[in-house]
């Protein structure tokens, strides 16, 4: 192990994994968003729009995330659209997560049973008041172990953008890796850094989950 080629080098892995993280965290808020849009829409069969959620779910989950990065980053601009890398990584992880998002959260709306409803129903309650009071929080409960995973899985996702040039993690092994052929060295460096990434969400997430199954329990 080249110690000093580590030493030079690891500040290049900070200024990825800054970069990795943020892009991360964006596409997987807006993730998040389209998710909750695409689920409540199916949930509630909103006419032309649920057909629509249910086809952009099915091709997004049905199509890997390199496709979908190189129809932006390639594609679009055949069409006069030019995005930049860090904004196909953006919408390319969005588009991705939506769709897996889509289908924790309406796991999560389906598991209330009609009887709770019924019964909200009956005391009074109106449509808003039963999906604030009653079948939300039950559904975040329900829909809360997927949904982490899938934020875990994003993450990882984000190991692909190196394919459009963006300066991530695996970008910067890959080019440490082609220009010193110092294989191990960069290879570590990166297993490393996605460990600090996203080993502390995995421990914090999965203390959630205990206590979301302790609360529903």
């Amino acid at each position: 192990m080249d110690w000093a080629f580590i030493q030079k080098y690891y500040p290049l892995y900070i200024e990825a994994a800054v970069l990795t993280v943020r892009i991360g965290v964006i596409g997987i808020i807006l993730a998040a968003t389209a998710g909750i849009v695409c689920a409540f829409s199916r949930y509630y069969k909103v006419p032309v729009l649920s057909q629509l959620t249910l086809a952009y779910t099915e091709l997004s989950r049905n199509t890997p995330l390199i496709v979908q990065l190189f129809f932006l980053y390639f594609g679009l601009p055949k069409a006069g659209i030019v995005l930049s890398a860090e904004a196909c990584g953006i919408i390319g992880l969005a588009f991705l997560g939506g769709s897996y998002m889509s289908e924790a959260f309406l796991s999560g709306l389906e598991a209330v049973g009609k009887g709770q409803l019924e019964s909200a129903a009956s005391l009074g309650l109106n449509e808003r008041q039963v999906m604030g009071y009653v079948v939300f929080p039950q559904a975040m409960a329900v829909s809360t172990p997927a949904i982490c995973a899938n934020v875990i899985f994003l993450l990882k996702e984000t190991s692909v953008f190196s394919a459009v040039s963006l300066a991530d993690l695996m970008y910067t092994a890959k080019d440490l890796i082609g220009m010193y052929y110092s294989t191990t060295e960069a290879l570590s460096m990166l297993v490393i850094a996605y460990l600090i990434i996203i080993l502390p969400i995995s421990i914090v997430f999965t203390l959630l989950e205990r206590r979301v199954r302790r609360g529903g329990n």
